[in-house]
């Protein structure tokens, strides 16, 4: 599986940003696709995720009420839509894909990655 993320910028506090997350070569129908971001000085963090074949969703709490994924299956692509970004949303945002039906937290449990995506909120 290769992940193609794509989307981040610069924005300013209270705007928004859509990121997407492209798959190719040999997907998993039946796994999950999830968004980690990584903050400068800090390790790697949950913040969505989605189950591929039934659309189910978890947050991290920090982005609730703001934050949306989605997928595409036909262009087996996810997306993350963030909405009243905050600076402490600044990060570079990766995608990852791991197989089963569990929504994991945890970086150790997905299987492929994408590049990463750096978004920058200015406050």
């Amino acid at each position: 599986v290769q992940l193609q993320a794509s989307g981040g910028g610069l924005v300013q506090a209270g705007g928004s940003l859509r990121l997407s997350c492209a798959a190719s070569g040999r997907t998993f129908s039946g796994g999950v696709m999830a968004w980690f971001r990584q903050r400068p000085g800090k390790e790697r963090e949950f913040v969505a995720g989605i189950r591929w074949s039934v659309g189910n969703t978890d947050y991290a709490d920090s982005v609730k009420g703001r934050f949306t994924i989605s997928r595409d299956n036909v262009k087996n692509t996810v997306y993350l839509q963030m909405n009243s970004l905050k600076p402490e949303d600044t990060a570079v945002y990766y995608c990852g894909v791991a197989r089963g039906v569990v929504i994991w937290t945890s970086v150790d449990r997905y299987d492929y990655w994408g590049q990463g995506t750096q978004v920058t909120v200015s406050s």
